[in-house]
């Protein structure tokens, strides 16, 4: 059942038989802890040999890694194995309503769906009603291409986002009577899952009624002060900017190699599974994510910093401090001024560095600008996005390395934001911390 005016298609979702222990099938999403093999060694010493969506993805350690087009092929042998033997089951055509609990005591309530990649566009300056948030990075696309490239399901950890501060797309729907799907306690510190089945047909209309009332044109440009004809964001992206793109380069490849262009509008990869999440849900919280920059040399990359910052019309003040501590303590008096304040931890250093007169609007904006540029400098120096502090502070400590912490994105604006000026700095913001991104549970067909 398709809503092509909302992008919207009432998805068929394959779930685990009765009698698969979901603690060990449902696993983060796979862009988390990439700088941490260790969780991911835990997680297949967890898994052992039951049933796992640890089976049907590639976690992004291992990315590059001399194994990786081994790891593909058994991904992809696996998912037809679940589906020859039964382990995975189809459902009927339903929306299923999440909640998500994390041990920070936060409930995030979501709807899956599956969306439209004919009104997705990740290129910079899009006007779809599906959008990025971030800039996508294009070399990170491949090799996620080479997992969706022949493989048959698709597992979902998409979250986009609606503006509906009235909260009437979801929250009323968790009022009426319900099928339960599941109810699992997620590994290592994952909180908890739960599912429903929507199948009331009364229901699916008021989901569909009242996102086509945040899509109207009229009320869209009346709400954001826009120009009548600005095209309508709808849905914007969350989590997982990168395997959307990912499913839309494969939908867009598959595409050109059709014979018959009409009749592959109804391939099944043309929509992409993600759960749609209100932006101002209360259990939804817009977190920093920080950087580490590996292989360098601190004192050398400041003395660039600052170069740098002189050439944009900027400049740069190293404050030093004690302890981390210290400089977090720092960084907070001063952050939310016209300048940019950045915390940073090296080995046996600690400090903030205050640009004054930025160019730019963000300090993740000035900051990324500036490691993009000189990274791709120095030879076998690399670049990591880290979400929690503790982690930022080990890895930054470590020698050779520097990490930046960075303030989180205020989500007030965020729609407004995107709609005037486009994509924000890619890695700007997170919803949440690494444990409280999405578990794979449902999974989707994608190959006829």
């Amino acid at each position: 059942m398709n809503f092509a005016q909302i992008a919207l298609q009432i998805p068929t979702l394959l779930l685990p038989r009765a009698d698969i222990d979901l603690h060990r099938w449902a696993v983060v999403a796979c862009d988390q802890y990439t700088s941490q093999p260790e969780y991911w060694r835990q997680v297949e010493a967890l898994v052992g040999e039951a049933p796992s969506t640890l089976r049907l993805i590639l976690p992004e350690v291992y990315l590059g890694a001399a194994d990786e087009a081994e790891r593909i092929r058994a991904i992809q042998e696996t998912m037809r194995h679940y589906l020859a033997e039964g382990v995975l089951l189809p459902q009927t055509p339903d929306l299923t309503l999440v909640e998500r609990e994390t041990t920070r005591g936060r409930a995030r309530r979501g709807l899956i769906v599956a969306l439209d990649l004919e009104h997705y566009d990740f290129n910079p300056g899009a006007k779809t009603l599906i959008r990025p948030t971030e800039g996508t990075i294009l070399d990170r696309l491949p090799p996620r291409a080479r997992v969706r490239e022949g493989a048959l399901l698709e597992l979902p950890h998409v979250m986009v986002l609606i503006d509906d501060p009235q909260r009437l797309v979801i929250d009323p729907l968790f009022s009426e009577p319900l099928e339960p799907l599941y109810d699992v306690s997620l590994m290592l510190s994952g909180g908890r899952a739960r599912g429903w089945r929507l199948r009331n047909p009364l229901l699916m209309q008021w989901v569909v009624e009242h996102l086509t009332r945040l899509a109207d044109p009229a009320l869209f440009a009346e709400r954001y002060q826009v120009a009548t004809d600005e095209p309508v964001l709808l849905y914007a992206m969350g989590d997982g900017n990168h395997s959307f793109a990912t499913a839309k380069l494969v939908w867009e490849q598959i595409k050109r190699a059709a014979p018959d262009p009409a009749a592959i509008m109804n391939h099944p990869a043309r929509h992409a599974l993600a759960e749609v999440v209100n932006l101002h849900d209360e259990g939804l919280e817009f977190e920093a994510i920080h950087r580490v920059a590996f292989g360098i040399n601190v004192e050398q990359l400041l003395v660039a910093l600052a170069a740098f910052c002189q050439e944009q019309g900027a400049s740069l003040t190293v404050i030093e401090s004690p302890t981390w501590d210290a400089a977090r303590q720092s960084w907070a008096e001063m952050v939310g001024s016209d300048r940019h304040v950045i915390a940073f931890v090296a080995e046996g250093r600690y400090g903030v560095l205050v640009i004054e007169r930025p160019r730019l609007t963000l300090a993740v904006a000035s900051l990324q600008a500036f490691l993009d540029a000189y990274l791709a400098k120095q030879a076998g120096a690399r670049l990591d996005y880290i979400h929690g502090e503790d982690t930022l502070e080990q890895l930054g400590a470590q020698p050779g390395n520097i990490g930046f912490y960075l303030p989180a994105l205020a989500k007030d604006d965020f729609f407004r934001t995107i709609i005037r000026d486009g994509a924000l700095p890619r890695k700007t913001f997170s919803m949440g911390e690494a444990d409280e991104k999405r578990f794979y549970l449902e999974c989707r067909q994608i190959a006829p």
